[in-house]
């Protein structure tokens, strides 16, 4: 079989992206205006939310949430020890503290056993992450921390569902991430939602400098000189509309995307489920998964070799991987400034060492999928 070369992720975007940039190049609209504010829409719709709000990243968006919830110093924030470092970071720039909880392997998910024990009278927030593209158990979490606010981290899950609800409705806020390697793509850029009609103004203002208006308001209204009010100290968080127009045209193939990606990761999980070694991802009919990536636990006690060793002779054969993410508490600053030792968080250790993300994108061809499922089933020995 000829040797490919199939990257990790790949945005798919094309003509109709670019033709898309005209609009607001040729109008001299650039930064936030019409095109976020119709991304906004389609996308406040489609994850059924009064509000959503374009800002430059996931990060930024988890920021203004904190920040909208008044977290400060000496509160404590829940998050999963198997994120993104960005999940913990966003505590951090409000000086609050962030409070490790360990995942269920099986999901790579926040354990909401596990959660419980963790909460105390300075917890003020939770976020869990919906990780890869599948929601986070959110019921069971609400049950061990009743009356603790949720912010989603869904920087992995546009278009992802629980319970017949989609994510980003399931917490008070929520984090979308459009980076390239997410099912669509702005380039950077984020999105931010709610039901809140109080946090929904918090949010609004804090992303454009605490302006009690945007600019698009103020440039349309009666008195476009005139400077708004600034009530409150604010980020300057705003999307570009050059990001909303490919927002727009990408948002417009989300479902067609997860669509194809559901059916590919279905062949993998058929195709590679005699492989004793591989444990591939499992989940209940509650949960629609959004499937920005097809991570995997690699038994290191049954495989032929180490997950770093497989995934050296995977990129060998042309085929790229990556670990699924990392445990936070064992980054060099998470481990020098908090004392956290890797054994701390068991789950999140063997998710950091043994996880492997295979090929799963809207670039792949059927000819892609039978050539890695045939190189893990026959040349991985």
């Amino acid at each position: 079989m000829k040797k490919r070369n199939i990257y990790i992720s790949q945005p798919s975007m094309g003509q109709e992206e670019w033709e898309a940039l005209k609009e607001p190049i040729f109008s001299g609209w650039v930064t936030q205006g019409p095109k976020v504010k119709e991304f906004e829409q389609l996308f406040a719709e489609r994850h059924k939310v009064k509000y959503a709000f374009a800002v430059t990243s996931c990060t930024t968006g988890l920021h203004l949430a904190l920040a909208a919830l008044d977290i400060q110093a000496g509160d404590e924030v829940i998050i999963p020890a198997f994120t993104w470092v960005a999940t913990a970071n966003v505590v951090l720039y409000c000086g609050a503290t962030p409070v490790f909880v360990d995942i269920d392997p099986k999901t790579f998910n926040i354990d909401p056993a596990k959660v419980k024990e963790k909460v105390s009278e300075k917890t003020k927030a939770i976020i869990p992450v919906h990780l890869f593209g599948l929601c986070a158990d959110i019921d069971a979490i609400k049950e061990a921390a009743p009356g603790i606010a949720i912010v989603e981290d869904a920087a992995c899950a546009a278009g992802a569902g629980y319970k017949g609800k989609p994510a980003g409705s399931l917490g008070d806020m929520a984090s979308f991430s459009f980076h390239p390697r997410k099912s669509i793509t702005t380039g950077e850029g984020g999105m931010v939602t709610t039901n809140d009609d109080a946090l929904a103004e918090k949010l609004n203002m804090l992303r454009n400098h605490g302006a009690s208006i945007s600019e698009e308001q103020r440039h349309h209204g009666p008195k476009p000189y005139i400077l708004p009010a600034f009530e409150v100290m604010g980020y300057n968080y705003r999307m570009t509309d050059l990001q909303g127009a490919l927002g727009v045209v990408q948002f417009g193939k989300l479902d067609q995307f997860i669509e194809e990606r559901d059916k590919w990761a279905a062949f993998y999980k058929k195709e590679l489920a005699d492989l004793e070694w591989l444990q591939v991802p499992e989940f209940s009919v509650d949960y629609s998964h959004g499937w920005q990536s097809f991570a995997c636990l690699i038994h290191e006690d049954k495989a032929p070799h180490s997950r770093n060793k497989i995934m050296e002779l995977l990129q060998e054969r042309g085929i790229s991987t990556r670990p699924g993410t990392h445990a936070v508490h064992m980054l060099d600053y998470y481990a020098n400034n908090f004392g956290f030792k890797p054994e701390d968080f068991p789950g999140a250790q063997i998710a950091n060492d043994c996880s492997i993300a295979i090929p799963l994108h809207n670039k792949m061809s059927e000819e892609d999928y039978k050539y890695v499922v045939d190189v893990l089933k026959n040349e991985i020995k």
